[in-house]
């Protein structure tokens, strides 16, 4: 995986336990915006550093830097290393590929117009599959070809090594296993689905950075695995 696209769960939060979360995975590490504060933490020391901004509604990762959309501000703005701003209008969600308007438009991180969708999406997502998926009213649309996949109700859009998954809660597919928080707990199934190791945490975020599992929780605090759920 690059360090472009994002490998978590984008989605709202407010409807897993996790209110006011948000956030995305990357290979150099994760970020995220808990009650519009937007974070950032690198890897391998995953300190986190907040910069001073207005309130940011979504997070996204593109060719290695972290980036906050943030409506007052008309404008997606990196949040650290090479000070970057692209001019959007009212940012909704960001993927690791656009930027989304309220309204379903978007543009790219270059600032170049971007197919869209047609209604307010709730998440977007790049998929493992290099594509771009959002979720609208609860179902999970393919962006480029406007195709809805199967299925609806979800609230969250799960990275896939094939491309994206709508759920209910957030979790990861990897070649050693899926990794799923259930609010109480983090998870590790095997490829039938049979849990084989589960450790106490709370309701969040998970990922993938790098060789790490990692999680980000409502406070912030980012822990980090290894594929065993040994902590690092």
């Amino acid at each position: 995986m690059s360090s472009g696209p994002s490998t978590g769960a984008a989605g709202r939060a407010d409807t897993d336990g996790a209110p006011g979360l948000r956030a995305a995975f990357s290979d150099v590490g994760v970020a995220w915006v808990i009650g519009g504060r937007p974070c950032v933490a690198r890897a391998p020391a995953f300190q986190a550093r907040c910069p001073a901004l207005p309130p940011a509604v979504d997070i996204g990762w593109h060719d290695g830097q972290a980036w906050a959309g943030v409506p007052s501000l008309g404008a997606a703005v990196t949040l650290d290393g090479l000070p970057r701003s692209v001019t959007v209008g009212r940012v909704a969600v960001m993927s690791a590929g656009r930027i989304y308007r309220e309204n379903g438009s978007a543009v790219t991180y270059a600032g170049a117009v971007a197919a869209g969708v047609l209604g307010q999406p709730t998440a977007a997502l790049t998929g493992g599959d290099g594509l771009d998926y959002v979720l609208l009213d609860g179902r999970v649309i393919r962006v480029g070809d406007a195709a809805g996949l199967p299925g609806s109700g979800f609230t969250l859009l799960n990275w896939r090594p094939d491309g994206v998954a709508g759920a209910t809660a957030p979790q990861i597919v990897t070649g050693t296993g899926t990794y799923r928080l259930t609010g109480t707990q983090l998870e590790r199934l095997d490829a039938a689905g049979v849990v084989q190791a589960r450790i106490p945490h709370g309701p969040g975020r998970v990922g993938v950075v790098g060789q790490w599992i990692v999680t980000v929780d409502v406070s912030g605090t980012v822990r980090t695995f290894g594929p065993d759920l040994s902590a690092r």
